[in-house]
């Protein structure tokens, strides 16, 4: 058995300072140099400004609505990609089983028109 060699401190004092340095040291340096949300808005533009003011409601309403939706998709137990795509294809269903209707409503508007305007000729 090799002789124990001994242990280097000055190597792991070196070792744990810079790790400590970079893992407390890095993320402090990003939050530091990271503007905030209203430094951001100060630089832009007055145009930008009132146009991003007027849309904060909606765009924080659609946020909701987001995540709400993701929360009710996480339920199930298949993949949300999966359960998204069924969601989707259900609401394309639905939009065209309104078409369908609509349509329906318009033909048989039209067929009334067409009769009344038969009847009233004769």
């Amino acid at each position: 058995m090799p002789p124990k060699q001994p242990t280097n401190w000055r190597l792991w004092s070196k070792v744990i300072v810079g790790g400590l340095a970079i893992s407390i040291g890095g993320p402090l340096l990003t939050m530091r140099l990271t503007p905030t949300e209203d430094e951001l808005r100060a630089k832009y533009n007055p145009d930008l400004l009132k146009k991003s003011i007027e849309t904060r409601d909606e765009r924080q309403q659609e946020f909701d609505d987001f995540v709400t939706r993701l929360k009710e998709y996480s339920k199930s137990d298949k993949p949300i990609w999966i359960v998204v795509k069924e969601e989707e294809e259900r609401r394309k269903k639905a939009v065209m089983d309104a078409a369908k209707v609509q349509q329906k409503e318009a033909d048989a508007r039209r067929e009334e028109m067409r009769k009344e305007a038969g009847l009233g000729s004769k």
